[in-house]
């Protein structure tokens, strides 16, 4: 694949795989694609797009990780999808799979 492409899969469920160029905003193409991913706000606060991700991704920001704490504080794999800056292919679990 195209390094200018990340390849975004739902291991585990019957949603194909979505191909983006790198840096788009994720939360935008996964609402479009109609993926089992949930959006509340889109600014990080409320936690509805708590997902478990797999793959090489900058860390999360301070106000990120202050949400995640409150939400996910033992699972360091867990983001919120809508804060999740693409740089490289991930694989994205809901919390709770």
């Amino acid at each position: 694949m195209n390094k200018q492409y990340c390849i975004i899969s739902f291991p585990e469920t019957d949603y194909q795989p979505i191909i983006l160029e790198k840096y788009q905003q994720l939360s935008e193409h996964l609402t479009i694609e109609n993926s089992p991913v949930l959006f509340g706000c889109r600014t990080g606060i409320c936690g509805t797009c708590l997902v478990i991700i797999a793959g090489d991704i900058p860390p999360p920001s301070k106000e990120e990780q202050e949400i995640l704490d409150i939400f996910a504080s033992a699972n360091k794999q867990a983001r919120l999808a809508c804060q999740v800056e693409l740089t490289s292919d991930i694989e994205i679990r809901l919390c709770g799979e």
